[in-house]
């Protein structure tokens, strides 16, 4: 008797390591179905949180983005405010322009033509009066230092008498800015 309970003890011990070794391996099936619904029990609330801090990453992704949105398209409108006039300007320039041509003829001594030459500068006036008051500014005058940012040098003459090299000599077309902004830049002839 004593050898068959020897017998039996030595196949229950190779049965446990058997199933140790399945355990092991992943080949036992009612352990891994156990160890399976132990994870159960604790993914869904593990995966529950992890969608909760996706669903809040998200959410604040969202808020961040909306506000950028908004804060673009202020800064937007306000530079269609503030260069609202940019395209009425550029037509109504080679106006002045002309009409600055028109004054440079001299009258004479008609009285018609001196009241046509008076009209015209009385409308001159008036037009850039209301080009300054929508923050149309006229720049390039002769002795101005040279800027490139405002001006376009399209030739060069020598400094004569308070002309010092970098200014203005000559002004060939006035240059125009709106606010901070160059609608048209003066063509100007630069001292050196």
């Amino acid at each position: 008797m004593a050898k068959k309970d020897q017998e039996q003890q030595i196949d229950e011990q190779e049965i446990l390591e058997e199933e140790k070794a399945q355990d092991f391996a992943g080949e036992n099936p009612e352990k891994v179905q156990e160890d399976s619904k132990q994870e159960d029990e604790t993914n869904p609330l593990d995966e529950l949180k992890k969608q909760l801090a996706d669903k809040d990453d998200a959410l604040l992704r969202a808020q961040a983005e909306i506000q950028n949105i908004q804060t673009r398209n202020a800064r937007e409108m306000a530079n269609v405010r503030k260069y609202d006039g940019q395209k009425l300007a550029t037509a109504i320039l080679p106006v002045v322009d002309n009409l600055e041509r028109a004054l440079a003829v001299d009258a004479g001594d008609d009285e018609k033509v001196a009241q046509v030459h008076k009209g015209v500068q009385i409308t001159l006036k008036t037009l850039k009066a209301a080009l300054t008051e929508n923050g149309i500014v006229e720049v390039g005058q002769v002795g101005d230092d040279f800027d490139p940012q405002t001006m376009q040098g399209v030739q060069t003459v020598p400094a004569e008498g308070e002309l010092k090299a970098d200014q203005v000599a000559s002004v060939l077309q006035k240059g125009y800015t709106l606010q901070d902004r160059v609608i048209r830049p003066a063509m100007v002839a630069v001292a050196q």
